[in-house]
């Protein structure tokens, strides 16, 4: 059973949000707050499995929100931006701050019910089309082709994972790559997520492109 945190500033559509969530059977309590602070402040006091969170706030915005819940809280709830553009900066740097995705405003509600569910299942909320174009829109790679210091915990496996998943490839296919299980690869992209302190698949996305591991264009 989930506990979802609704974070708006615009009072219609935090209700409206509200309203549709409480219609899921599996959604067990939906709490709403207006603001960055109070976001952070509501998931320091109880515990929520999602957090639905608007990017532009007054005050705390919703990365630097995102970033401390993540940072902050102990088991921390997995964080929904909410946007108006698919490919926004914004985004990018909710995704790079640990969001597990991000859904446009103007969702269907079976949609937005059905979102809840896939990130607390811990899978990827977006097509990889679509991750790539945004990452590959915004990501800041270094100069040199060489891997930062972050990666030099990983072995040869775990950066190859590491790389399949920046391509947007699916556990189940990188398993066929690697002529391994599935549950291998899932035992490798949480070692990968621990030593890179990463909290969600779409941060490793990130990760994997700004390490150069994966180059923007690329497809192989």
């Amino acid at each position: 059973m989930t506990r979802v945190l609704v974070v708006d500033d615009q009072e219609l559509v935090r209700a409206g949000l509200a309203s549709l969530l409480r219609t899921a059977s599996d959604i067990t309590e939906v709490r709403e707050v207006s603001d960055g602070e109070a976001a952070v402040a509501a998931a320091e006091r109880e515990r929520f499995d999602v957090v639905l969170m608007d990017i532009r706030l007054p005050g705390m915005n919703g990365i630097a929100a995102t970033e401390t819940i993540l940072r902050k809280v102990p088991d921390p709830p997995h964080v929904i931006v909410l946007t108006t553009f698919d490919v926004d900066e914004y985004v990018y740097e909710a995704l790079r701050a640990g969001a597990s995705g991000f859904l446009l405003k103007d969702t269907s509600p079976r949609r937005l019910i059905e979102a809840v569910g896939v990130v607390t299942r811990g899978e990827m909320l977006f097509a990889p089309a679509v991750t790539r174009r945004l990452v590959e829109a915004y990501t800041r790679q270094p100069a040199s082709a060489v891997e930062p210091e972050a990666l030099s915990d990983l072995t040869a496996r775990e950066r190859e994972v590491l790389r399949l998943v920046g391509l947007g490839i699916d556990n189940e296919a990188i398993a066929g790559q690697l002529h391994v299980t599935e549950g291998t690869v899932k035992t490798h992209l949480h070692r990968i997520m621990t030593k890179l302190s990463l909290n969600s698949r779409a941060q490793a996305v990130v990760m994997a492109y700004e390490s150069g591991l994966v180059v923007p264009g690329r497809t192989r």
